[in-house]
């Protein structure tokens, strides 16, 4: 989620782990064409893993990995993404399956691919 433009990159995954949170970051770097890229994670033990390390070296030029305190979502402007999408596709709704859930999450979540004034309001920190 970049902030600063409201655009969001998304990945689908079973789990999270390691090898799915590389597979996002690699993802994030074909996606976004920003000469570098900061980004700001919280502390899930997989986004500190032993694993990312040689792929974080070999695109240092291009990545860097911020880490928020611990304990402070409020800080984390994907929580109030997550917050939104709670809000428009499972709050007093009810989705049979993962995979209605899925679908609907695509289906509000490709609009905001691009840059958009929707997802940067939602995410303007206010303090």
């Amino acid at each position: 989620m970049n902030p600063i433009s409201g655009q969001i990159v998304i990945s689908f995954a079973e789990k999270g782990n390691s090898a799915t949170f590389k597979k996002h970051l690699k993802k994030v770097i074909k996606s976004l064409q920003y000469e570098k890229l900061i980004i700001v994670l919280d502390n899930v033990k997989y986004h500190h893993a032993k694993k990312l390390k040689p792929f974080l070296e070999q695109n240092r030029e291009r990545l860097e990995l911020m880490f928020l305190p611990p304990y402070s979502p409020d800080l984390n402007p994907i929580e109030r993404v997550w917050w939104f999408m709670r809000k428009k596709i499972t709050h007093n709704r009810y989705l049979h399956t993962l995979k209605e859930r899925k679908a609907k999450f695509w289906m509000m979540f490709s609009h905001y691919l691009h840059p958009n004034d929707d997802l940067k309001n939602i995410c303007v920190l206010n303090y």
